[in-house]
């Protein structure tokens, strides 16, 4: 009895003190982001905030240039994640059904260049673009993000498309749709869920990328919010609360659309499910 009722509050005592560690960082810079300044200085930390205050909110999006950033930003992770998708379900539809040859290397391929770091071609990317006459413009930061995303796209939906029976999709062809109609109104309703789950890794890793955006492009016009979180740096040190609203609010679309997409991959299962 004492071994069961043991093995039974184990785990749930470790996933409690595991929910804690992820779940008290967020909950700190929302905290400090609605505190005065001088709860933020002072010595005694306050765990909770008794005089709350928008101002930090104000001071962050009364920054230079901030809806710039915030226009740049949605911008190229929105057009990144749409480009890596309609490549993507390509390739992966041809490496699930098709038997060509080279399949198997195109295949490790994709593994690689999904394991190697892609800081490691920072300074190609930068004389390429340099020499190309394009940095302080966007549409290179779009181009070398959808390549970030596409590996991990790829690899994620040819598992979905190759869990799809084939026998779905030839008894559409029997019917008389070809295998673009076959695909279109077989295929793609029942990958639903990987779709949502590659836009999702695709629009946080757009995001929340900073090195490279930082390298090509100078201009304030061309930059994203990753370095509007830096603006809050000064010689006279760090304005904290700035910084963990400016934080807040950066966090807020990433959480927006995990609730959206969350809902509509469960939606897209269950009338994949029915559908075939």
């Amino acid at each position: 009895m004492k071994r069961s009722l043991f093995g039974r509050v184990w785990p749930n005592a470790t996933a409690v003190v595991l929910c804690i560690g992820f779940v008290f960082p967020v909950y700190w810079m929302i905290a400090t982001a609605f505190k005065p300044t001088g709860d933020i200085v002072s010595e005694d930390p306050v765990w909770f905030p008794t005089d709350v205050t928008l101002q930090h909110f104000r001071t962050a999006t009364g920054a230079d240039h901030f809806w710039t950033f915030v226009t740049n930003s949605l911008t190229v992770t929105v057009l990144a994640v749409v480009f890596s998708l309609v490549i993507a379900l390509a390739g992966s539809f041809a490496l699930a059904r098709m038997r060509f040859r080279g399949r198997r290397g195109f295949i490790i391929g994709f593994m690689l260049a999904q394991m190697a770091p892609w800081e490691v071609m920072i300074i190609a990317m930068y004389m390429i673009v340099r020499d190309a006459s394009m940095l302080n413009s966007l549409v290179p930061l779009t181009a070398f993000y959808t390549m970030m995303i596409l590996p991990f796209t790829v690899l994620t939906l040819r598992g979905f498309v190759a869990a799809v029976p084939a026998e779905l999709e030839e008894s559409a062809m029997v019917d008389g749709c070809t295998r673009m109609q076959a695909f279109r109104r077989v295929i793609l309703p029942l990958l639903a869920p990987g779709l949502m789950a590659t836009s999702m890794f695709g629009f946080i890793t757009a995001w929340n990328e900073f090195a490279l955006v930082l390298v090509l492009n100078k201009d304030a016009e061309a930059q994203t919010l990753p370095l509007w979180l830096t603006s809050f740096q000064t010689v006279f040190g760090n304005d904290w609360g700035a910084t963990m609203a400016a934080s807040t609010l950066f966090a807020v679309p990433i959480l927006i659309l995990f609730v959206f997409l969350q809902r509509r991959a469960v939606s897209g299962l269950t009338a994949g499910a029915v559908k075939g």
